[in-house]
């Protein structure tokens, strides 16, 4: 047996440092291949290291809350395979593992994992290893995984190394092929334990379901079937409480969303996933009902590190490089409503998240086939023109604001990029958003209208030249052909650099944009 220890590793995300969360070992315990030791964040993400090989942990080096800089050790571990490492090497492992090369992280997936597309993998910065990469040996994949931290399961782990003997490093948690995942037995046992709990939840409220021939039936009636009820029938009366799946009620409480004064619109009156995100983002702004006292502490010092830190580095370098310049115009966006509520009653939409969002997206992408050079980048030297469109949109998240984009919009239809906005919503509200997802954007889009704002001066995503604002809609006095109606208005604001977009471009844009919010019909041009 041999102690070694192991340094933080460069994450390939090209940080200097990071900042260890949350310890998920502690001294004495016994640890196995791939198991998940420490969860770090970056400026940029949320990262859990596993374990290389199996062993006992003899020390935590760094405590949490502590930042780090990479290189520096962070935990001690007993391990025959540390002993056989520095017997091949000669060396103590700690001192190859401080050299090795390690691959991107993956961040960690919700609890029904789904394989990470090649695109994405693609696209995450790896540093070129020093020797050759070898699949996980068969008793990494055997070896018990440990229990994950509520609300947060993690993908498929491998064990990503160089030559044999050449030193275990600690990588970002995740698979190192874009292979298809496969449910471990924990993850089977829990997705049987919700649906239980959902067949007797139904039994409880007297929920029953209609089949596609019309018959009603039960819950449990359906499971042992093993087919998909066509739609719930309405309880009765004496089942009036809350009515949501087990999935629904975990993502109420991971919002902090009480389900007992949200508005239901499934057909049997349950919750659905789209009422529980619809009332925490119209609660956002008004979420600490409750008045705090002031308090005896008269002022506290909160550490400037992490997302903070990066967001800071970025509105500076970005408000005081490029000199900005904003635009605001009204806009009837009563059609766009409607063409919002035809898309949700479409069974081609059935199951998508569709919001107006979507049609300022597709309206964006649009504006920017009609003018290019809203789409670019500025250098020094030269002003590159992207021809194509990396949509980042922007996030309120816990750890602060993020910008992941969706890679080659420009390509998608109105369908697919629905779906790529509710996923990235979705992954970004988990804290799951990678480098990846959050680089190489070419244009952004902000919608501070879900906060009740109706407009806005953003500020440029550095590297970009324009970002547009969706402000609330809402219904307002507006003149249709001389006559004052009720219509539902929203204000559309923008800011561009300057230096690459001229005045006369910015507004052509901007009305562009406004066109489509005002006749989404134009988007079939």
């Amino acid at each position: 047996m041999a102690v070694a220890e192991f340094p933080l590793p460069d994450v390939g995300e090209g940080l200097t440092e990071a900042e260890i969360v949350q310890w998920r070992v502690a001294p004495g315990d016994e640890i196995a291949v791939d198991q998940v030791l420490v969860e770090i964040e970056t400026a940029k993400s949320l990262v859990e290291l596993p374990s290389p090989f199996a062993g006992t942990v003899t020390g935590l080096l760094v405590a949490e809350g502590d930042t780090v800089e990479v290189g520096s050790p962070i935990i001690r571990v007993e391990s025959d395979a540390a002993a056989a490492g520095q017997s091949a090497d000669s060396a103590p492992v700690a001192d190859t593992a401080a050299s090795a090369p390690a691959p991107a992280p993956v961040a960690s997936a919700p609890l029904a994992p789904a394989p990470v597309a090649p695109a994405a993998v693609a696209q995450a910065p790896v540093p070129a290893p020093a020797a050759p990469i070898h699949a996980a040996p068969a008793h990494a994949a055997a070896a018990p995984a440990p229990a994950p931290a509520p609300a947060q399961v993690a993908v498929d782990a491998g064990v990503v190394g160089t030559d044999e003997g050449s030193g275990a490093v600690l990588v970002g948690y995740g698979s190192a092929t874009s292979a298809p995942s496969r449910r471990k037995p924990g993850a089977r046992r829990a997705a049987a334990a919700a649906a239980e709990a959902f067949r007797a939840s139904s039994r409880e409220v007297g929920l029953e379901f209609v089949t596609d021939d019309g018959e009603a039936t039960t819950a449990d009636a359906v499971a042992a079937q093993g087919s998909r009820p066509a739609r719930p029938t309405m309880p009765s009366a004496s089942a009036l409480q809350v009515m949501a799946k087990p999935p629904i009620r975990k993502l109420a409480k991971d919002l902090g969303v009480d389900l007992t004064i949200v508005v239901p619109t499934g057909l049997a009156g349950e919750v659905t996933r789209d009422d529980v995100i619809r009332h925490a983002t119209q609660a956002t702004v008004f979420r600490n009902i409750e008045t705090p006292e002031w308090g005896d502490v008269r002022q506290e010092a909160i550490p400037v590190k992490g997302v903070r830190k990066a967001i800071a580095t970025a509105m500076t370098t970005s408000a005081f490089t490029a000199p900005h310049v904003s635009l605001f115009v009204d806009v009837d966006a009563t059609r766009t409503m409607e063409f919002v509520k035809r898309l949700k009653e479409s069974p081609t939409f059935a199951g998508v998240k569709v919001s107006p969002l979507l049609i300022m997206a597709r309206a964006v992408i649009w504006a920017v086939r009609r003018n290019r050079s809203v789409n670019s980048s500025w250098t020094d030297r030269e002003i590159i023109v992207h021809h194509f469109v990396n949509l980042g949109i922007a996030a309120a998240t816990p750890r602060g604001l993020i910008v992941p984009n969706i890679k080659d919009a420009q390509d998608m239809s109105l369908l697919e990029l629905a779906k790529a906005l509710e996923q990235m919503t979705l992954t970004a509200r988990d804290g799951k958003t990678t480098p990846a997802d959050m680089a190489d954007g070419t244009i952004t889009v902000t919608n501070i209208g879900v906060f009740g704002m109706d407009t806005g001066t953003p500020i440029l995503n550095p590297g970009q030249v324009a970002i547009v604002a969706m402000g609330t809609i809402k219904p307002k006095p507006w003149v249709v052909d001389g006559d004052v109606r009720s219509r539902m208005v929203t204000t559309i604001g923008a800011s561009f650099d300057h230096r690459v977009v001229d005045g006369d471009v910015a507004s052509r844009f901007v009305h562009d944009v406004a066109s489509v919010i005002e006749e989404p019909a134009l988007l079939l041009d």
